[in-house]
């Protein structure tokens, strides 16, 4: 019966120590660019779980996002995938507390108070130097996805200090609730028993009060910090904005007369709102003058190019381009568009001379991630591009500088950033998702989605009087066009909607459709077709493994 009450402070003993040990974790990662041991977990368990985990946490957490009406989807999963790794370390400090103060109870009566504090070093060891292990593996190690601002020696002690301190906290509380029998009456009375009690929870109270103030003070300080390098970051962007005004202004299909439906997403996506999907609980942030290109393998000139080589050596195409990734679900917010600017990749390996018997390129990221790339499409498809900026100005750390790949009619999935190798090769080798059970050619589906029903925005039909509603949407099939869009009301006919010029052959296209109004409760369906005439698929298909299908409906009481 002693246990049980032992175990079950320890786990309350265990999170508050925990939770203060995270927030100064999280304060010397903005302060000094030190390891957050709760991302690098999660990192860490992302790469080494099985893919048919992994795919079941993407699609139950983009669910969750949309029945609860979250927020957008990317930026949100990724909050949330941070959260998991911080609750990951909360747990394995609570696991830790139960154990050590069970095990210190069961052999309360043969340890003296100075060997009573030794299991608790023993416990900040144990759990300290695993997670330590996974940091130096993750950030340090000569494969390291991506190497941490702090120098290894100094970041790997200051862990170790960090866990033997936390385990020492461990031992002292434990000694505190718990005092040795040769300091505490063997056989107390009731009297004596209850006051034990009145003290100890006055303890885990005062302990509470202080652990939270350090949690709070080293989480708010640190969150100061990530909002000043976030304000930072927008004035970067500003500043570049203002550098890049000499560029051509405009979109290409400024004259169109289709004009969209009010309340239809923007046609162009704000650089700030495009989403971000990757393999890392943040950026990987490089270093533009040190960061080089590597060519190699069978090729006739191994390259070593810096950014300023690929923009002053090989023309620049531009390419307004639709992505999406592949866990979006249909009438999902993991679609954005804008500019890609780059360099033709085939131009850059025809310098370097691929030999004959190559099939393939291995294209590999800062940050662990990794693509085949088939040599064919590369000598097919012109407007495969090393890209290094988006709407004019430099790749933003979170969408890949220093460099991106794009590939037409792929998802986001196929499309590594943050390169810094290209291997040619003779050999396939299944790329990261690939890997975890994703498609291996990952073309994008043909989609269409319906933005708004505009009842608000009504107007009458000059010739007739009668009242139109505008309904709008994107539909948008990868490289391969819309030809047309069709909507139905209820269980009436399809009629065509509508096409505004696509900003190019590779975006997403607005479309309108304006309904003759009619009162009552209403569902909208809507379906397109490629540029050849192909019709979308209108079966229901999950997102995993290769893109969600299935036509998309709205109902509205009007």
């Amino acid at each position: 019966m002693r246990r049980s009450p032992a175990f079950l402070t320890g786990a309350l003993v265990g999170g508050l120590l925990t939770a203060p040990l995270i927030a100064l974790l999280y304060l010397a990662d903005r302060l000094g660019d030190f390891p957050f041991v709760p991302y690098t977990l999660f990192d860490w368990l992302g790469r080494v779980l099985p893919g048919d985990v992994i795919t079941r946490v993407i699609e139950g957490m983009v669910s969750a996002i949309r029945a609860l009406n979250l927020g957008e989807t990317s930026g949100t999963a990724k909050t949330i995938e941070n959260g998991m790794g911080i609750l990951a370390l909360l747990a394995i400090g609570i696991a830790a507390g139960a154990v050590l103060f069970a095990v210190l109870h069961a052999l309360d009566r043969r340890l003296t108070e100075h060997a009573r504090s030794v299991p608790g070093l023993i416990t900040g060891a144990l759990v300290g130097l695993p997670l330590i292990l996974i940091t130096r593996h993750m950030l340090y190690s000569p494969g390291a996805a991506f190497t941490a601002a702090a120098p290894e020696v100094l970041a790997l002690a200051w862990l170790a200090v960090a866990f033997l301190v936390w385990g020492a906290a461990l031992g002292r509380v434990y000694n505190r609730l718990y005092p040795a029998p040769d300091h505490a009456s063997i056989g107390p009375t009731l009297p004596e028993a209850s006051v034990t009690r009145l003290d100890r929870r006055r303890f885990l109270i005062r302990l509470g009060g202080a652990t939270a103030a350090i949690t709070v003070a080293g989480a708010g300080v640190g969150r100061l910090i990530a909002y000043l390098e976030a304000q930072d970051l927008q004035a970067t962007i500003e500043a570049r904005r203002r550098a890049a005004e000499a560029m051509p202004t405009g979109l290409p299909n400024s004259g169109d007369p289709v004009e969209p439906a009010p309340g239809t997403r923007p046609e162009y996506t704000p650089l700030e709102d495009h989403y971000r999907i990757d393999i890392n609980s943040r950026p990987v942030e490089i270093d533009g003058n040190a960061w080089r290109l590597q060519i190699h393998g069978l090729v006739d000139h191994p390259q070593a190019l810096a950014l300023d080589d690929l923009i002053a050596r090989y023309e620049a195409h531009d390419q307004y381009v639709t992505l999406a990734c592949i866990s979006n679900p249909i009438a999902g917010d993991l679609i954005s568009t804008t500019r890609w600017t780059g360099v033709r990749l085939h131009d850059v390996l025809a310098d370097a001379g691929v030999q004959p018997g190559a099939a393939y390129l291995r294209v590999r990221s800062a940050d662990g991630f990794h693509e085949t790339v088939d040599l064919a499409l590369v000598d097919e498809e012109p407007r495969l591009l090393l890209t290094y900026q988006w709407d004019g100005i430099p790749l933003l750390p979170q969408h890949g500088y220093p460099l991106r790949l794009y590939i037409p009619d792929r998802y986001g999935m196929k499309q590594p950033k943050w390169i810094t190798e290209i291997e040619v090769t003779a050999e396939y080798e299944e790329g990261y998702w690939v890997v975890r059970g994703w498609d291996a050619v990952a073309q994008m589906r043909a989609t269409s989605v319906i933005d708004v029903v505009a009842a608000d925005s009504a107007y009458p039909d000059p010739a007739t009087g009668q009242m139109l509603v505008p309904i709008g949407g994107i539909a948008h099939a990868g490289a391969r066009g819309i030809s047309k869009v069709e909507v139905r009301v209820d269980d009436g006919p399809w009629a065509e909607a509508r096409l505004r010029a696509p900003l190019s052959e590779t975006t997403w296209v607005i479309w309108r459709y304006d309904w003759p109004f009619a009162p009552g409760e209403h569902t909208f369906t809507v379906r397109c077709a490629e540029g050849d005439g192909t019709p979308q698929i209108t079966e229901r298909r999950p997102t995993a493994p290769s893109g969600a299908t299935g036509l998309h409906s709205v109902s509205r009481s009007l």
